[in-house]
């Protein structure tokens, strides 16, 4: 059944901390270059990109996160770098070094692309998941990472290994294992949906890596549903070819409950207060034209938004958490609206017509 929604007007105002503009620039820089055309790659100025790449490749063969790998090379000592999935590391650069090699046949960029792929394989969980950084951290690290999009990254980068012209070079029992680990990560999202009262929900941002249960990431991060990191994931399984009954059943079972726990007649206002640090503060204000916005965060119990300051005691209200974090984390966002508007209505077509 088509789903309604409601539409309306909500001017949305991000709450992002300096760091992620760091973070966005660096992951962009990469991205960018990867529109170019294929015979850019063999050009003078590709070659030396390429090789500033591969200057922060670490020794296990992933690259950092929150770094600019395309402008200078790295000078440093290559254990000093710290090899993770998070915040868009790796995964362009893997992408960069593929066309980069397609367009040279240069054989150091096919070993580093190699060694990089193999890095993906071995930090697959036997369930499945990926963890956030690997070698295995003895903290929250170590969980499933659907957190800031970190897992569904990993798998539509197999995917395109998999299938994609470009990744042709590679043999085809390596395209055909990069398939089985994309197939394997949709089988531990189907098994980490959080089933409450009976009944399929959503998402945490992080999953324990044994039990897949809900984790605890951050302080501030607790094990809750996911108004943010529940939508890539969605999106994930409706871009699926051939969905099986389990796969339509967490499509259906997610957009119930996106459509249930949207937040409507508010929206999140930035005022003059000369007495908050900085002489502004994040308030919610009513407002019965505002499109809904969903919480970043559920509780497990009640699936009401939750919010949170450093010290990990859970609050019901946004007010009620402090300054320093009210200001300086997403806690609202319109996330699910083009899934609900545009994204599922089309999927639910091609699913009917099938």
């Amino acid at each position: 059944m088509i789903r309604s929604f409601t539409k309306s007007f909500f001017p949305l105002i991000a709450c992002l901390w300096v760091a992620s503009f760091s973070q966005a620039a660096a992951a962009s820089a990469v991205a960018e270059l990867l529109k170019k055309p294929a015979d850019w790659f063999a050009t003078a100025e590709a070659r030396t990109i390429a090789q500033n790449i591969l200057s922060y490749q670490t020794e296990v063969g992933a690259w950092p996160k929150n770094t600019d790998t395309v402008k200078r090379p790295y000078r440093g000592a290559k254990k000093d770098l710290k090899p993770t999935f998070d915040n868009g590391a790796t995964m362009d650069e893997l992408r960069f070094l593929a066309r980069s090699y397609q367009a040279t046949k240069n054989a150091e960029y096919l070993k580093a692309f190699q060694k990089g792929l193999d890095y993906i394989f071995i930090a697959q969980y036997p369930n499945g998941g990926w963890p956030q950084y690997y070698p295995l951290s003895t903290q929250y690290h170590r969980h499933i990472t659907f957190n800031d999009g970190t897992m569904v990254r990993v798998m539509e980068f197999l995917r395109e290994v998999s299938r994609d012209p470009v990744y042709a070079f590679l043999p085809a029992d390596v395209r055909k294992k990069a398939a089985t680990a994309f197939d394997k990560g949709v089988a531990c999202i189907l098994r980490c949906q959080i089933r409450i009262d009976g009944k399929l929900t959503v998402w945490c941002a992080q999953h324990d890596e044994v039990t897949l249960a809900p984790a605890t990431a951050r302080s501030y991060e607790l094990p809750s549903l996911s108004g943010s990191e529940s939508v890539g994931i969605t999106r994930l399984l409706m871009s699926l070819e051939k969905p099986s009954a389990e796969v339509i059943a967490a499509v259906e079972a997610a957009v119930a409950w996106f459509e249930k726990s949207a937040q409507r007649g508010i929206r999140i206002e930035t005022i003059t207060d000369p007495k908050a640090p900085g002489g502004k503060d994040k308030v919610v204000v009513k407002d019965p034209k505002a499109r809904p916005l969903w919480a970043r965060f559920y509780d497990l119990k009640t699936q009401q938004p939750l919010f949170c300051d450093r010290d990990g005691i859970p609050k019901i209200a946004y007010a009620a958490i402090g300054h320093e974090r009210r200001n300086g984390y997403s806690w609202y966002g319109n996330w699910a609206q083009s899934l609900l508007e545009k994204d599922y209505p089309k999927w639910e077509k091609e699913v009917s017509r099938r």
